[in-house]
């Protein structure tokens, strides 16, 4: 585990890991998990999202999870009820923005 404060180079901030890698920098409370199936985020106890190559994963209110899913390239995940899975056939700034809006809002949701 390794504090969001670490000045470790990481992915290129327009990839999804090198978006939440950036993002997790600048939130408090927030600590990263490498595994060998990607990056978890966690604030607290709660893992909150998680990026694994091309696909990121966060979890949301439930409503903003079902809406969520009615945009292009966005499932249910098997994380559990909330969480959904964004797997972009490219990242664009389209894909950037929606995913990092979807990062502060589950880490907003964690804290609770």
């Amino acid at each position: 585990m390794s504090p969001a404060g670490d000045s470790v180079a990481g992915p290129p901030d327009d990839t999804l890991a090198g978006l939440f890698g950036r993002l997790a920098r600048e939130l408090a409370d927030v600590v990263l998990v490498d595994s060998p199936k990607g990056t978890e985020y966690r604030r607290g106890a709660r893992i909150f999202a998680a990026v694994d190559g091309g696909a990121a994963e966060v979890r949301l209110h439930p409503e903003v999870a079902e809406a969520a899913t009615r945009t292009s390239h966005t499932t249910l995940s098997r994380r559990g009820p909330g969480w959904v899975c964004f797997e972009p056939p490219s990242v664009d700034t389209f894909a950037l923005d929606r995913a990092g809006a979807w990062f502060l809002s589950a880490w907003r949701a964690a804290e609770r």
